[in-house]
Formats: structure tokens, sequence, C-alpha cells
């Protein structure tokens, strides 16, 4: 299993240099001050933490999986303890609002330690995630009743929270949901019901969870438009906040699966469990929907991770593993073969993880970015700019990055040939881990139809206009450079066609509705190369100025050609598939599909 090294420098470099990190956060209101000492802080202990205790787990946790009892869930050895030490760090608080114990700092200084405890251990790290996103739900949409009684132990760690909404029967498609919420006379709801594939619903790590469910109050429409959400708590509290009574939520059993297996994913059960109405009935999604945008980051940061890991692994297996002759004759002279990495297919493959994943790095830190400035920007018109980027680029950031994480997972494993099959290496772990990202908090599909369908047709192409105008600006402030030349071009190029195949494909799709469909999955595809493209050559404007002797920012330059040339022209594939049209996919009768 590699040993994970969080890439601080890029971490560094992509926050102060690419994005200004400073500005940004002076730029903030209501939250408190990040200044450089602080931030460098956060990176160099939250290295040391998933350095040292995390990634240590990776492997034991996929070995080990977890256990299921009618008494709970166990997790593997060592999960518990470094919870400990990760609550006693003080990490869970980190960008909490101070009302409730937290320290106020914004969303996007949590994503940089997100990154490195994802890539340490992804399972571990689910735990985490998944209740700091619970508190930021309760903080926005509970009464003062909830988040005085929950919020302040679920900002220290003590108590963790999870999201309940598929069920057997419905998967995606929420409006119809069976779990049912029957009103009390003392305010308080009975749930009853169903919740499958729910991460982290019962375990060993906190003393009590927080399930925020969604269910149908009786007599409430049907469809997603009589949802309403519940806080149900594994322990009722006492008088004092304290843990008292058990409520009616069991977890039946958890999941045997692919991967991700120290993650523990719950059926369960709510057998006429006590429940509190978080918001307005029948608006549960739209207050769901605000932890799901923060699962959905959070789930395109296990594609880079899992990138970076894969990278991290096979560029020190290419270092040292002997292979054959160098075509060009042999650099290692004086041993019986050179080292992988001299071939060329081999270095086709870490340039791609490397330009994958330090180019995600950069958008989803950017997106995340975003987010703060829509939520604490000091300026109306920053935050209304800041809310149309972040709602176009999350779904681009989700699919994209996992997709794109998957293909460097891959390559990590081909570099190390028969023996990245193996076990005990772990790069097939790597795979495994990383497939589902593709497929929870929505597939590919779903975010490729929230994209071209909701965001880009349905508000008119207003929300892409905001971006391709961003890049424009870009580009023009480019012009006067001749060593940006290349990177601007293409960028430009690109920027208007994007343009002129959403107007094609709004044309198509007014005449059969399909077209929409037909033409999602590769239009996501298409805005992630492009996207990238755009922090590729920021990265190179910012690195093209520095010393040109540091071999870190001549490896950017050089990675940001590689993305340019190597990767960037994927763009034309996914322009011609989609600009097919739907034929080719509907025309075929079911009958015709069966063997």
């Amino acid at each position: 299993m590699p040993q994970y090294k969080a890439p601080t420098r890029d971490i560094e470099f992509v926050l102060k240099d690419v994005l200004d990190s400073s500005s940004h956060y002076a730029a903030l209101a209501g939250r408190e001050e990040v200044s450089e000492d602080l931030l460098d802080a956060i990176i160099t202990e939250g290295a040391k933490f998933s350095e040292n205790v995390l990634s240590p787990l990776n492997q034991v946790g996929d070995q080990e999986g977890c256990t299921w009892s009618e008494e709970g869930v166990t997790t593997p050895t060592g999960f518990k303890e470094a919870y400990q030490q990760y609550a006693e760090g003080g990490w869970p608080s980190m960008t909490a609002d101070t009302q409730f114990g937290g320290q106020g700092l914004p969303p996007s200084v949590g994503i940089v330690l997100t990154e490195m405890v994802s890539s340490a251990c992804w399972s571990w790290g689910m735990y985490t995630g998944l209740s700091q996103s619970a508190a930021r739900l309760l903080e926005n949409y509970a009464n003062a009743e909830l988040q005085e009684t929950y919020l302040p132990k679920m900002t220290d760690g003590t108590w963790g929270g999870t999201m309940c909404l598929t069920e057997p029967h419905c998967g995606s498609d929420l409006g119809i949901l069976r779990t049912k919420a029957e009103p009390n006379a003392d305010g308080s709801y009975n749930i009853t019901g169903t919740k499958i594939f729910i991460s982290g619903g019962e375990h060993d790590m906190m003393e009590n969870i927080v399930h925020l469910v969604l269910a149908r109050i009786d007599g409430a429409p049907m469809g997603t438009k009589g949802i309403s959400l519940f806080l149900v708590p594994k322990f009722l509290p006492d008088a004092a906040n304290n843990i008292g009574d058990r409520n009616a939520v069991h977890c039946g059993s958890i999941e045997h699966k692919m991967g991700i297996k120290a993650s523990a994913t719950c059926v369960m059960n709510f057998d006429g469990a006590t429940g509190f109405l978080v918001g307005e009935e029948n608006r549960g999604l739209n207050a769901m929907f605000h932890m799901m945008n923060s699962a959905r980051l959070g789930t395109a940061l296990q594609g880079l991770s899992a990138g970076e890991l894969s990278f991290q692994g096979a560029l020190t297996y290419a270092r040292e593993r002997l292979q054959m002759r160098s075509l060009t004759g042999p650099k290692n002279p004086e041993g019986p073969a050179d080292p992988l990495i001299v071939h060329p297919d081999v270095r086709r493959m870490l340039l791609t993880q490397k330009a994958l994943a330090e180019g995600s790095r950069a958008f989803i830190y950017w997106v995340a970015q975003l987010v703060d400035t829509f939520y604490y920007g000091a300026d109306e018109e920053a935050r209304e700019n800041a809310e149309e980027l972040s709602e176009l680029l999350t779904p681009i950031a989700k699919a994209f990055v996992t997709e794109t994480g998957l293909e460097s997972a891959n390559y990590g494993m081909q570099v190390y040939g028969g023996h990245g099959y193996i076990s005990e290496w772990g790069m097939e772990q790597i795979v495994r881990d990383l497939r589902i990202a593709t497929l929870y908090e929505g597939t590919t599909g779903i975010q490729a139809l929230d994209l071209l369908g909701r965001k880009v047709m349905g508000t008119g192409g207003k929300q892409l206009m905001a971006f391709t105008k961003l890049i424009h600006k870009f580009c023009k402030s480019q012009e006067h450079r001749d060593e940006m030349t290349p990177f601007i071009n293409k960028l430009s190029e690109l920027n208007s066609e994007w343009g002129e195949i959403t107007a094609k494909l709004g044309e198509k799709a007014m005449a059969n509705a399909d077209e929409v469909g037909a033409a999602s999955v590769d239009y996501l595809m298409y805005s992630g190369y492009v996207a990238l493209g755009f922090m590729w050559a920021k990265m190179a404007a910012v690195a093209l100025e520095g010393d040109q002797d540091d071999a870190f920012l001549k490896a950017k330059v050089q990675t940001a050609q590689f993305y340019f040339q190597r990767i960037l022209p994927r763009t034309e594939s996914h322009k011609l598939s989609m600009l097919n049209g739907a034929d080719t996919l509907m025309a075929m009768p079911e009958d015709a599909f069966a063997f």
C-alpha cells in the first residue's frame, strides 16, 4: 500500500499563488480571519495527522472491514483511536460557527484538510466528512432549540451525523420514497420506514449519531414537493443534553461491498422513531440539497485523493522497478535493466495522473472559494456571481473529477503490471475504493443531466456565460505574454466552441427532448476538460512568472504543456459524440437488446 505523503508544496502553490488566498479571505465577512501563519499550521499539522495516523489504517481497514451485530457496528482496528486524536486536536470544529463552539474558519480551509485525510484513508474520512456536513445543514435550517441541543456536541466531535435519503425501491428517485412522519401532540414526529446505503449510519467512533431523514408527513403531496426533513438521533438527549434513552432507530445490516469496506454502509430501520422537523414542512429537499452539494464537492475530492495516492504509488514503483532497456539506449548501464520511468508509455500514464490530480486540486479549491464567497462574501454582487458559478461547477467537479480519478487509479495499477492486481501492493484497493464515487451523491449521468438540463439550458445559458466570460477575461489579460500564447489560443478556441455547441444542442432539444440526455455525459466531460484547461493555464501563468531554475515551477509548466497537448484534445471526440444526436441511442427497439 502506498504510504501517503501530503503534497504540501502544491497545496500552498494553488492556495497562495494561483488562487490568492490572502485576498480571498480578506473579502469575507462573518468568518474568522485566516492568516498565512494559520493556514500554514493547518496544512502542516493536517499533513502530519494524515501521514502518520491515518495512512497506516488504510490497508488495515480494507482487510478487516466493519463488523455488524445486533449491538451495533464495530469499526476496524485503530479507527476509533484515530478519531479520538482527531477530536482532541479540534479538527471537527474548524469550519463550524463560533456560536456553537466552532473556530469559524471558511469552508475552503476545511477542504484542504479533507483532501489530505481522504488521500490517507478515504473510509475513515467518510465518518467525519458527513458529520460536518450534517452540522452545517443544521446551522442553516434548524430552529434555535435544535441547534442549541445538538450543534455543540456535533461541533466538538462528540456526536456525529448522517443523511438518510434513499430507500430500497426508489434509488435516486426520491419523489417516490415511502418513509412517513406522523405528528405528535408535543411537536415531535414518529418516523417509520427503511433507508439504505446510509454511510456511517451505525458505528462505534462517536457516542451519538444524528440522522437527517427525508420523510413524508401524512397528507403531504406526492412527489418531491411533499418531502420534509427530520432530525432523528440514535439516543434522545436528556435534560442536560447528554445521551438519554435509545431511540427506535437501528441498523438492520451493513452492505458487503466492492470497496470502502471500512466505511459502514447501513440499512437503517426507523420503527416509529422520535424525530424533529428541520426547516419547513414539504421543503425538506431544499434543505437537504445544502448537505448534498457539500457531499458532492466532497465526493469530487475522493476522485482527486485517489488519483493523488495512486500517482504517488505508481511514481515510487516506476523509479524503483527495473524492466527492459530504454529504446534510446541504457539509462542504468550498471544494472540489469532500466527503471520503468524511462519508458514513454509509463511516462504517459504518470503524466496523465499528475496532470489530472494537480488540475483537479486547483479546480476543487477554486470551487470551494466560490462557496466561501457565496455564503460570506462582503460584496453582494460577488456573492451572486459566486452562487451562479458554484452551482454550474459543482456537478462538473463531482462527475468529471471522479471519472478522471478512476482513470488515474487504473493507470496506477497498470504501472505495476501484474503486481498491481495483487492486494498486498494496495493499488487495486484504490480502484475498488474509488469506484463508488461515480455512483453515490448522484451518478455521472445524473450530474450530467443536472448540468446540461438545469444549470445550462434551464437558465438560458446564463450560468455558463458567467464562466465563459471569466475565461475570456483571463485570456485577454495574457495576450501580451508570448510564452502564454500556446495556452491562450487553444483555451480561447474551446471557450468559443463551448458556447456554439451549447446553442446547437439547445436547437436539437427543442425538437427532441432526448437530445439532452443523449449529449449530457459527453457535454459534462467536455466541460470538465475545458475547466481544467482554464486552471492549468492559470497555473502556467503563475509558474512562468517565477524562477525557472525552480524544479517545481519548471515541472508545473511542463505538466501544463502535457495537459494541453495530450489530454485537452479529448474534447474533440466528446464534441463529435454529443453532436451526433440521440437517434443511434433511441432507434433500436427494446426487444432488439435481447440476447
